[in-house]
C-alpha cells in the first residue's frame, strides 16, 4: 500500500515540483494552496506524511497552526517543515511542538525524498513499537489457582458491565496495573483509550498540569491525562503520592465532570472510568490526616486487594510454566528446563511479588540457553541466595535507622562481629586481626553483645 501525502504550500510552482517528485517515487500525493484547503484534506483522511510551508497566504493561520493540529490528531504523523525566509528561532519553535524536520529552500530532489523516506521509516518503526509493547502486555495473564486470585478473576468478571471506580492495593509488582487493564478491556470502554498517570513519578509541580493539561500563551495546548482518556479509563497509580492540595481538585472533578486547564477559561466535560492503585493502606493516611477522606470514599467503591506472592505460593509452579512459555517466545530462545520443586522457590520471601519472580524466569531463560537441568536449578539458587542476602541487609538498615543511636550500634556491630566470626570459622585470633582489634577487647566486646559461640 503506497503512503499518503499531503502537501501544502502556497507557491503552485514549489508546490507542482514536489507533488511530482514524490509521484515519480510511487506515492500517493495530494496538496493544498493555503490553511482552509489544507484542514480540509487532514479531515478528510490523516495523511501518513504532511509537507508543510510555514508561510501561507491566510496572515491570522500559517503552517505552525497546521503543525499543531496533525500532532494534535497523531503524534506519531511526522511533519517536515520547509521555508525560503523563516528565522532559526522559527526552525527551533517548529522542531519544539513536533516536527520531524525543517527544510530551507531551494532544496535538491535528493534532499526533500532523503528526508521523507526516513521520516516513514522512522514513524513505521514508532507504530510497530507502540503495536508490539501493546501485545506483549496484553498476552500477560493472571495467572494461578489459590482463592485470592480466583476472587479477584471473579470480581473482574462481575465488574465488565460495570462503570464503577475501583481501588487496587496490593504489595508492589502484585500486578495492580494488569489487573486494571483486564478490567478495562473487558468493559464496554475497550476500544477507547486507557491512559495510566503514575503519581508516584511526578514531581510536585507538575501534578495538575499532568491532570488537567495547560493553555499557553500562543495558543498552544497541552492536553492532561484526564482529557486524553475521555470516554475510557483512568489508572491513577499510586494515588497516595497526589499532593493534599491537588487531591480537592480531583474530588471536584469526580463530583462535576468537568475541569478547566490550567490558565484556561472554559470547561472541559469529560466522562471517564477512573481506576485508582496503591501500595499504601490508604485509610491509614487517612486517618493520619495525610489523604483525604471525602477522596477515599470516592475512589474506594468497588476495593480490590491483590495478595503477595508469598502468601499464596500455591501458584508459583503455574506462573514458572507460564513465564516460561511466553518469554522463551519472546526472546527466541529455548524454554529452560526449571526445577518448580525447588524448595527455595517456595521459603525464598518474593518481595517484589510476581514481578520479580518473572524477571527471575527471564534471566534464567535467557542465561541459561543448552544448560542441563542441575546447572539451571544452580543458577535459580545463586540468584535467590544473592536477593535473600541483598534483603536481609535492607532489613537490618531499616531495623538500625528505626532504633535509637545506642540500640542501632549495638545491632549492628553484633551483626559485624558474628558474620566475622562465622568467616574465620570462630577462630578469635584471626578475627581480631581482620577487624583490628586487640584479642582480650574483642573479648570484653563479645561477652558484652552476649555473643557466646559460633558454629
Amino acid at each position: 500500500m503506497h503512503k499518503d501525502i499531503l502537501v501544502i504550500d502556497d507557491n503552485p510552482d514549489i508546490r507542482f515540483l514536489i507533488c511530482n517528485i514524490l509521484k515519480e517515487q510511487s506515492f500517493n500525493v495530494r496538496s493544498a494552496a493555503n490553511y482552509d484547503q489544507a484542514v480540509i484534506e487532514i479531515n478528510k483522511k490523516l495523511p501518513d506524511l504532511a509537507i508543510v510551508d510555514i508561510k501561507l497566504d491566510k496572515t491570522d493561520k500559517d503552517g505552525i497552526d497546521l503543525l499543531k493540529l496533525i500532532i494534535s490528531k497523531n503524534k506519531l504523523t511526522p511533519v517536515i517543515m520547509i521555508s525560503g525566509h523563516a528565522t532559526v528561532q522559527i526552525a527551533v519553535e517548529a522542531i519544539r511542538l513536533g516536527a520531524y524536520e525543517f527544510i530551507e529552500k531551494p532544496f535538491s530532489t535528493e534532499k526533500i525524498l532523503n528526508y521523507v523516506k526516513r521520516a516513514l521509516e522512522n514513524a513505521t518503526l514508532k507504530y510497530e513499537k507502540d503495536i508490539i509493547e501493546n501485545k506483549l502486555f496484553h498476552s500477560f495473564d493472571l495467572i494461578g489457582k489459590s482463592p485470592s486470585i480466583l476472587k479477584i478473576k471473579k470480581t473482574i468478571e462481575k465488574l465488565s458491565t460495570s462503570d464503577s471506580r475501583i481501588l487496587i492495593s496490593g504489595p508492589t509488582g502484585t500486578g495492580k496495573e494488569l489487573v486494571a487493564r483486564k478490567i478495562h478491556k473487558n468493559s464496554g470502554r475497550s476500544k477507547e483509550p486507557f491512559i495510566i498517570l503514575n503519581a508516584a513519578l511526578l514531581k510536585e509541580k507538575t501534578y495538575e498540569k499532568e491532570l488537567f493539561g495547560e493553555e499557553f500563551d500562543d495558543g498552544n495546548i497541552s492536553f492532561g491525562a484526564l482529557e486524553r482518556a475521555n470516554k475510557g479509563t483512568l489508572l491513577i497509580d499510586e494515588v497516595s503520592e497526589i499532593p493534599f492540595e491537588t487531591q480537592a481538585n480531583v474530588l471536584r472533578v469526580l463530583i462535576d465532570q468537568k475541569f478547566k486547564r490550567l490558565n484556561g477559561s472554559k470547561y472541559i466535560n469529560v466522562n471517564i472510568r477512573l481506576i485508582s492503585s496503591t501500595s499504601k493502606n490508604l485509610k491509614e493516611l487517612v486517618e493520619t490526616g495525610k489523604f483525604r477522606e471525602d477522596l477515599f470514599h470516592r475512589l474506594n467503591v468497588v476495593p480490590l486487594e491483590l495478595a503477595s506472592l508469598s502468601s499464596r505460593t500455591e501458584d508459583i509452579p503455574l506462573l514458572i510454566e507460564y513465564f516460561k512459555d511466553k518469554l522463551s517466545e519472546i526472546n527466541g530462545v529455548q524454554q529452560p528446563s526449571i526445577d518448580i520443586k525447588n524448595d527455595n522457590l517456595y521459603t525464598y520471601n518474593w518481595p517484589g511479588n510476581v514481578r520479580e519472580l518473572r524477571n527471575l524466569v527471564e534471566r534464567v531463560t535467557i542465561l541459561s540457553a543448552n544448560e542441563s537441568k542441575e546447572n539451571i536449578n544452580k543458577l535459580m539458587n545463586d540468584i535467590l541466595s544473592s536477593s535473600s542476602s541483598m534483603e536481609n541487609d535492607q532489613s537490618l538498615l531499616e531495623k538500625s535507622f528505626a532504633s535509637p543511636l545506642k540500640e542501632a550500634r549495638e545491632h549492628f556491630e553484633k551483626e559485624y562481629l558474628m558474620t566475622q566470626l562465622k568467616k574465620n570459622h570462630g577462630n578469635i585470633s584471626k578475627t581480631a586481626d581482620f577487624i583490628g582489634m586487640e584479642r582480650s577487647a574483642l573479648h570484653r566486646k563479645l561477652k558484652s553483645l552476649g555473643i557466646k559461640g559460633i558454629n
